[in-house]
């Protein structure tokens, strides 16, 4: 395999419709009010495109680094397991991503508010920052918060609120109250693809010390949650659409729990943690089905 094949393996492109679910709804709900640019869109892609491959060179260097990812572990093997990617060229691949990413972050803050939104400018520059850490102290480091049980409410509130309310707010330079009911249900899909990736890795992840939420309360209660965040994310999806009624194209969002339902209940008679690494790429694809049609709804 050659370097550049290894590097893009080790970025997982799996995992970007997921991430970028949040910055799409974000995009169509400010088309929606009338205020999309569309350079800011493509920023706002590419810099979460960049979040995302640094979060994935850091989960592969700490979890690397610390045993988690070996031979008992039951998803595809990583980067620094295989042996392909050494600690230190790891290390150094996360500072280019990380430069990168906050070179683009820039690029869109000063896109979006210019001269004129100063305090917007700092703000968001703060967040740009928060996120690079975030996305590094999930495994890296003594105190990783993705090591705690704390995973799921970053994975809540960056996938979730920030990145759909942030987005927003880069074309609006306003939020209103209900923009918040869409972002939760992305926040608790993306929640739900993170415990599924808990609930197949839980044996190795409880014999390397990762307390991950799966693991504090066993499988068949991890289930139980999984099945909440998913019906909790229909509900608030529902939610917003009833207070902000203004055609049936609004409910095209439902055609995406049909795939999600499904999910649901294959992870329902689950009985092998294996079986489980195939319904992650659906429930990420389906979170970002969810998102389009949404936003679709709302501009129809």
């Amino acid at each position: 395999m050659s370097k550049v094949s290894i590097w893009v393996k080790a970025a997982r492109l799996r995992t970007l419709p997921l991430s970028l679910s949040g910055i799409i709804l974000g995009s169509f709900m400010a088309a929606s009010k009338g205020v999309f640019n569309p350079v800011i869109c493509g920023l706002a892609l590419c810099t979460t495109i960049g979040f995302q491959v640094i979060s994935n060179f850091a989960n592969d260097y700490g979890d690397g680094i610390k045993g988690t990812d070996n031979e008992t572990r039951v998803g595809p093997e990583r980067a620094l397991q295989s042996g392909d990617i050494s600690p230190n060229s790891m290390k150094k691949g996360i500072i280019i991503a990380g430069a990168i990413s906050i070179a683009l972050a820039l690029c869109l803050i000063f896109i979006a508010f210019g001269t004129a939104y100063i305090s917007y400018s700092v703000v968001f520059i703060v967040l740009g920052i928060s996120s690079v850490i975030a996305a590094v102290k999930y495994t890296v480091g003594d105190h990783a918060y993705g090591y705690s049980g704390y995973g799921d409410l970053f994975v809540f509130l960056f996938f979730g609120l920030l990145s759909v309310c942030g987005t927003y707010f880069l074309y609006s330079k306003s939020l209103e109250f209900s923009v918040f009911f869409p972002a939760i249900a992305i926040g608790l899909l993306s929640v739900g693809v993170l415990n599924l990736n808990n609930m197949r890795d839980r044996e190795s992840d409880e014999k390397s010390g990762k307390r991950t939420i799966v693991v504090k309360i066993g499988n068949e209660f991890a289930r139980y949650y999984h099945f909440y965040l998913l019906g909790a994310s229909f509900l608030f999806s529902l939610l917003y659409t009833v207070l902000n009624f203004r055609s049936f194209f609004q409910f095209l969002f439902v055609l995406a729990f049909i795939p999600i339902l499904k999910h649901a209940y294959t992870v329902y008679n689950n009985k092998d943690p294996k079986e489980l690494d195939p319904e992650l790429k659906k429930l990420a694809l389906s979170t970002f089905l969810f998102a389009i049609l949404f936003g679709i709804g709302l501009i129809l």
